[in-house]
C-alpha cells in the first residue's frame, strides 16, 4: 500500500514521532494504522517523543581519535546518574565513530545518516537508546578536527565529561605536550586563540567599558587612554589563550611553551556540558524519586 503524507501526519499526530520513523513504520506494516502505532511502540519511538519536552541539561562530553581526524562531541541526558550507565557509555562511543566515519556537517545531517552496521538511523539508535535508558538523551553539538602526520591532536574530557576541550597542536608530534593544552584550554576557557584573533567589536565594546569605568573612578580624561590601554592588555590576557599562564606551570605562558616546542595552535573547541540550557531546579531527593518512578 502506499504511504502518503497525510498518512504519516496522522502517525505522528498520534504517536509524536518524527516523521522518517512514521514513514518507515507504516512501509513496515503495508500502511496500517495502529500496526504503525505498535511498530513504533516495539521499538520505544513512541516512549522517547514523549520526553522529548523534557529538559536534558546534563550529559557528557567525548573524544575519539583515528588517525588524522578525531571528534568532541556533548550528547545530553535529564541527571547525572545516566552518565554513569554502561548502556550510555557504549552510545557514546558509537555516535563518535559514525561522526568520524560519516563526517556530516551539522547534527541535522547526523541524525538522518544510517548508523553503519546498523539499518535504522542516527535518530533511531538515540530513541531506541531512550527508550531503554528511560530518559531524553539527545546529541547536541560536534566538532571533527583534522591534522597532518607532523601535529598532534590535544584531546582532553575532564571530571568523567563535564568539559571536552579538541585542539590540533601543529608543528609538532608530542601527544603529550598536545593534551597538556587541551588540559589548559578545559581548565582557563579561553575564548581566542590571540590577540589578532579577537573581533574589531569585541574589543571596541570593552575599550568603551573600561573608559567608562576609569571616567567614574574620576580620573582625568588625559590619562584615561593610557589606563584603558593598559587595562585591555589585561583582558587579552584572560580570554587569549597564548596570552594566558600555563595552568600547569604558571610562570610560563602558553605561547612561550608552543615557542619552545615550534608549536602553534590555529583552532580549539571547548564544550562544558550543558552550557546555556536552562537547568530544572530539582533537589537530589526529588532526583532520586523521579529515578525510582520510571
Amino acid at each position: 500500500m502506499a504511504v502518503t503524507a497525510s498518512m504519516v501526519k496522522e502517525l505522528r499526530e498520534k504517536t509524536g514521532a518524527g516523521m522518517m520513523d512514521c514513514k518507515k513504520a507504516l512501509q513496515e506494516t503495508d500502511g496500517d494504522m495502529e500496526q504503525a502505532v505498535d511498530y513504533l511502540r516495539e521499538k520505544g519511538i513512541s516512549k522517547a517523543a514523549k520526553k522529548a519536552d523534557r529538559i536534558a541539561a546534563e550529559g557528557s562530553a567525548y573524544t575519539l581519535t583515528d588517525g588524522n581526524h578525531a571528534v568532541l562531541l556533548e550528547v545530553n541526558c535529564e541527571t547525572d546518574f545516566v552518565t554513569k550507565n554502561d548502556q550510555f557509555k557504549v552510545l557514546l562511543q558509537d555516535l563518535a565513530e559514525h561522526l568520524l566515519s560519516e563526517k556530516p556537517s551539522t547534527v541535522e545531517e547526523a541524525l538522518q545518516q544510517p548508523l553503519k552496521g546498523d539499518g535504522d538511523t542516527v535518530d533511531t539508535f538515540i530513541n531506541n537508546n531512550i527508550a531503554k535508558i528511560g530518559e531524553k538523551i539527545s546529541l547536541r553539538r560536534f566538532a571533527i578536527a583534522e591534522k597532518t602526520d607532523a601535529d598532534a591532536f590535544g584531546a582532553y574530557v575532564h571530571m568523567g565529561g563535564s568539559i571536552g576541550a579538541l585542539t590540533v597542536v601543529e608543528g609538532t608530534t608530542d601527544e603529550a605536550f598536545a593534551k597538556d593544552v587541551a588540559m589548559h584550554i578545559a581548565a582557563v576557557n579561553p575564548r581566542f586563540v590571540s590577540r589578532d584573533s579577537v573581533d574589531a567589536e569585541t574589543v571596541e565594546a570593552e575599550r568603551d567599558m573600561l573608559k567608562q569605568q576609569a571616567l567614574n573612578e574620576g580620573k582625568p580624561e588625559n590619562i584615561v587612554e593610557k589606563m584603558v590601554e593598559g587595562r585591555l592588555g589585561k583582558f587579552f590576557e584572560e580570554i587569549c589563550l597564548l596570552e594566558q599562564s600555563f595552568v600547569k606551570d604558571p610562570d610560563q605562558k602558553v605561547k612561550k611553551l608552543l615557542d619552545d616546542k615550534g608549536a602553534t595552535v590555529q583552532s580549539f573547541t571547548r564544550y562544558a556540558v550543558g552550557e546555556g540550557i536552562e537547568k530544572r531546579e530539582e533537589n537530589f531527593a526529588e532526583e532520586v524519586q523521579n529515578q525510582i518512578n520510571k
